[in-house]
């Protein structure tokens, strides 16, 4: 059915879907563990590297192609069923070798008759240039916008089958930030964490759907996980999330005091990013603009950094200026389905934004909203405000002197060693309004001090 609508949707043509192969680590035998691509196995549930499926618009011809394996992969990887059967067991009528696919490519994607979407894998890359006598970039541009903005519609919008599978990969991340929080305590260290929540991830489904963020430095927007003990009056945030067996995703932020206590000024700080997530969640809707919910949020927090005399003068002015970036570099949130970051790889100017709703590229913070177009019922966002205090940034724009009307410098310099806060959670869009996914994991300060240190 997915596959018939995306035809329906292009009418015309070839479009080719290329599957992942197995990723080296240091050899060819030691690989990573292997992922299919999204747009794959949305469309094929397939989860055999080397394949690629062909839709023949034209034609209405669906070809899986690949290659058998042998007895020697039998022998190290057990058997796999032939692409014939993989083929039938997924309702496509044929299959060929994965050379035969090689007359679709070339001259079809220099001529337009063949559309591809952007390729990643430098794999896949690398057999598109030898297929076609393109360079690498001229294969890049030849990416359908077209092919996309089809893919981006289909599997922005989640079906029932899809968000249950979320939720599982919730359950499994609640788990996860559960067991964050009960070892969180001086002494312990931020790889043993990391360990932990990582293992429930694989013991219970595919393993994370990225990296796990575990860090006591939370105003590093990527801050993983280092070997020192941790030490009381820090914070640790982690950000983390499961994926299910079939690709589908959660995504949570949790903050937690490593002595098991908030001091009153993380309360404070603390404070401010929960009401600003909450806001999200109150008025999340079908037709809002996502850019609007940002900025909600973002209002949220420069009031609350107004009452702790961070900044002044006219909230409106601030939010315009950019000014409140200083402590919230980055957008609210993101799509989510099959990839963290939901279809990222196909181009976030496509994926977040439309003709109404264009990124605002020249404002710092603004510029990292990767989402900023309506809301329709099916779409699950990430809410996820932050506030960080990035000792690097607030001398840069101290020395520049920027927003002096707006920011409090001396203020500010005496929250350069807290750290950050994000909080985040997974939202779906309901045809009223919104619900979050996935169990609740505790929040409020004092459900986090409930749970705090108690493993």
């Amino acid at each position: 059915m997915r596959r018939r609508r995306l035809m329906d949707r292009l009418g015309h043509g070839v479009a080719v879907i290329f599957g992942n192969n197995n990723s080296p680590i240091n050899y060819p035998s030691n690989a990573y563990h292997f992922r299919q691509d999204s747009t794959m196995m949305y469309y094929t549930g397939l989860d055999r590297d080397g394949l690629a499926l062909v839709l023949d618009c034209d034609n209405r011809r669906e070809i899986l192609f690949g290659d058998d394996i042998d007895l020697d992969d039998i022998v190290w990887m057990g058997f796999t069923p032939s692409v014939a059967v993989l083929a039938e067991s997924t309702g496509i009528e044929y299959s060929e070798p994965m050379a035969d696919i090689a007359r679709y490519l070339n001259p079809g994607i220099a001529n337009g008759t063949t559309r591809i979407l952007p390729p990643y894998r430098y794999d896949n890359i690398l057999m598109l240039v030898e297929a076609t006598g393109l360079t690498s970039k001229q294969i890049r541009e030849k990416a359908s916008v077209e092919f996309i903005k089809a893919v981006v519609d289909q599997r922005a919008v989640k079906t029932a089958d899809e968000i249950a599978q979320i939720e599982k990969a919730c359950e499994i991340g609640h788990e996860m930030h559960i067991t964050a929080m009960r070892m969180c305590r001086p002494g312990v260290t931020e790889r043993e964490i990391a360990g932990a929540i990582e293992g429930i991830s694989l013991s219970k489904g595919g393993g994370f759907s990225f990296l796990p963020i575990v860090s006591t430095h939370g105003e590093i927007q990527h801050g993983f996980p280092k070997s020192e003990p941790m030490e009381a009056g820090r914070l640790l945030l982690v950000d983390a999330g499961a994926e299910t067996l079939s690709c589908y995703c959660s995504d949570n932020t949790r903050v937690t005091p490593v002595n098991g206590r908030f001091d009153t000024r993380q309360r404070e700080i603390y404070s401010i990013v929960l009401a600003a997530h909450d806001r999200v969640a109150e008025i999340a809707r079908p037709g809002l603009k996502w850019r609007d919910a940002h900025f909600e949020a973002a209002r949220v927090i420069t009031e609350g950094m107004k009452d702790l005399g961070i900044f002044h003068g006219d909230t409106e002015e601030i939010l315009s200026a950019g000014a409140h970036a200083i402590v919230f570099v980055h957008g609210l949130g993101h799509m989510m389905g099959m990839d963290v970051h939901d279809m990222e790889g196909l181009g976030q100017v496509y994926v977040g934004f439309d003709d109404e709703v264009r990124p605002q590229l020249d404002q710092f913070g603004t510029n990292f909203l990767r989402c900023g177009r309506r809301l329709q019922p099916g779409f699950v966002m990430t809410d996820e405000p932050g506030i960080y205090f990035i000792p690097h940034l607030i001398d840069a724009w101290r020395a520049d002197g920027k927003f002096t009307e707006f920011i409090n410098y001396d203020k500010l310099e005496t929250y350069k060693d807290f750290g950050g806060i994000r909080l985040e959670d997974d939202l779906l869009v309901t045809d009223s309004g919104c619900r979050y996914l996935g169990p609740h994991i505790p929040i409020t300060i004092d459900e986090v001090e409930a749970v705090a240190g108690t493993m």
